[in-house]
């Protein structure tokens, strides 16, 4: 009869998570989990089969915790639809990586680091992008369709420019950049959608 795994397995995957975010998939080697999860190479090879699995298992969490905070904050609900779209934006570079600046966001991270040459987690990071996109889709669209936003408003130029802006934003914040700059950033290219109403 096998023995009962001594762990649970979706806290491993969260706190492997949290590894990866740190340090990146290269940077963390099969005993730097090991130690972090207090597990032998054994149990995670029983368990995950390799780091690369693990990684994938890590990237999945993130991207579904992190689509549901995007999907609420982007959910215009009543509000000004410039409002909801600046107070997300301010949200991304103000440190919501559990209090530590300069984490930047796992999904970019591993799209700048591994995005090009590994296919599984070029899937995922895309995925998790298309996820942004149709949901920033779906605030212009409804500011639009309300007057809020001009009727002539093109859709697909300002989801590319607003979801670039994104990925900038991510990037800045992880390198330490002065917080009230990516405001004046973020400001400006709200003002692209427009005149308010």
């Amino acid at each position: 009869m096998a023995r009962p795994r001594q762990f649970d397995e979706q806290e491993t995957v969260i706190r492997a998570t949290d590894l990866f975010w740190r340090r990146g998939y290269n940077a963390t080697s099969v005993r730097d989990l090991g130690a972090e999860l207090q597990l032998t190479p054994s149990s995670l090879y029983r368990t995950f089969t390799d780091k690369h699995t693990l990684f994938l298992r890590a990237l999945d969490h993130y991207r579904a915790t992190d689509s549901a905070q995007a999907e609420q904050r982007l959910d215009a609900a009543g509000r000004p639809v410039r409002r909801v779209l600046r107070d997300w934006m301010l949200w991304l570079v103000s440190c919501p990586s559990d209090g530590e600046p300069g984490r930047g966001c796992f999904v970019v991270n591993t799209a700048t680091e591994l995005g090009t040459t590994d296919t599984q987690v070029r899937q995922r990071t895309e995925a998790a992008f298309e996820v942004t996109r149709q949901a920033l889709r779906s605030l212009l669209r409804e500011g639009r369709d309300n007057g809020e936003l001009p009727t002539d408003l093109d859709l697909d130029a300002a989801v590319e420019l607003l979801f670039t802006t994104v990925l900038g934003l991510r990037v800045r914040e992880r390198a330490g950049h002065d917080p009230e700059r990516l405001a004046t950033a973020i400001d400006a290219v709200i003002q692209t959608l427009g005149p308010t109403r």
